[in-house]
């Protein structure tokens, strides 16, 4: 999917793809991004959902999951159940989950910006954050495209040796 070499791609994967924002939690997350930007130069940052979210689908199901550190972690998500509640009413299922799963990278994406390390990296212009939705089903990749407030098909026609970062420019995903 990413066509990278080892090396240029750092990860952090958790239930939701959620960053609590910054103060939030002292731990992996809230580390992981500090050292990814201060020590490896990542200069882009992608929140990555994926289609049948378990976690999302939880989340828009409005009750407290049985699973107490599940439910704890799904409060740094609250923002992305309020939009839902208020603004997303009328779908239901498939539509609803999909609608859930873009609102919350766009919420993780403003966590994202409460941490001093991302904030100080995008004032002086050296770090991009991306959204992008993965369809499990298919493969295809939706990237965030805020001119148009929507995800677009993320379409990466390049030849395989110009798609990578060079190297010492990695990027994290979340």
């Amino acid at each position: 999917m990413t066509q990278t070499r080892p090396g240029e791609l750092f990860i952090l994967r958790n239930a939701g793809n959620i960053v609590p924002p910054y103060g939030a939690v002292q731990g992996g997350e809230e580390a992981t991004i500090e050292y990814a930007i201060a020590v490896l130069g990542v200069r882009d940052i992608i929140v990555c959902g994926h289609s049948h979210c378990g976690a999302m689908n939880a989340l828009i199901q409005d009750r407290e999951p049985a699973l107490p550190a599940v439910a704890r972690w799904l409060k740094h998500a609250e923002a992305t159940r309020q939009i839902m509640a208020q603004n997303y009413g009328h779908l239901t299922d498939g539509p609803r989950l999909t609608a859930a799963v873009e609102e919350n990278v766009l919420v993780q994406l403003e966590n994202l910006r409460t941490h001093p390390t991302v904030a100080a990296a995008l004032n002086r212009k050296a770090l991009h954050l991306h959204g992008w939705v993965y369809k499990l089903e298919t493969g295809e990749v939706f990237t965030f495209e805020p001119g148009r407030g929507q995800f677009i098909p993320l379409v990466t026609e390049r030849p395989a040796s110009e798609a990578t970062a060079p190297v010492g420019e990695a990027s994290l995903t979340i």
